[in-house]
């Protein structure tokens, strides 16, 4: 009887000293969606650092890669290809800003904000060509709105 209450314990305790498993998350890169079109979807996303993200290729021509400015100190840049799905995990607190390079002129950009985002200042400064300047400035502020609500 013994052996039996002694085996769930253990696997309880075990369990408890394992590390949290991150999050994954989906972002869908899309011709049209709700924000408009070429549009990843969501736009804003807020993680944890370790969570992962999936760069999911919805439609064709389209990549999602890292904006050069728009990462955190010690993070690491990416490039997915066009039409093909990736996974990134973000380890480093902070910004970064996310563009499909085909698209980024129309504004085809996101912004994934890992913790605390201790680089915003400096990625505020990055400029952007064409539409993506208004679209970052909109992710900005919705930012800025959840920092207030935050308080």
């Amino acid at each position: 009887m013994q052996k039996f209450v002694t085996i769930p314990v253990a696997a309880a305790l075990l369990a408890l000293a394992l590390p949290a498993s991150a999050a994954e998350f989906e972002v869908k890169m899309l011709n049209k969606g709700a924000e408009g079109a070429m549009v990843f979807e969501p736009s804003l996303l807020k993680i944890a650092p370790g969570d992962t993200v999936k760069f999911l290729a919805t439609d064709k021509t389209h990549n999602a890669e890292s904006i050069a400015g728009m990462l955190p100190e010690g993070a690491k840049k990416f490039v997915c290809k066009i039409n093909e799905e990736t996974t990134v995990t973000f380890e480093q607190p902070g910004i970064y800003g996310i563009k499909c390079l085909p698209h980024y002129g129309m504004g085809m950009v996101a912004m994934v904000v890992v913790g605390t985002p201790a680089n915003e200042e400096q990625a505020r400064v990055v400029t952007h060509p064409g539409r993506a300047r208004q679209i970052f400035a909109g992710l900005f502020s919705r930012l800025e709105a959840t920092h207030t609500a935050a308080k």
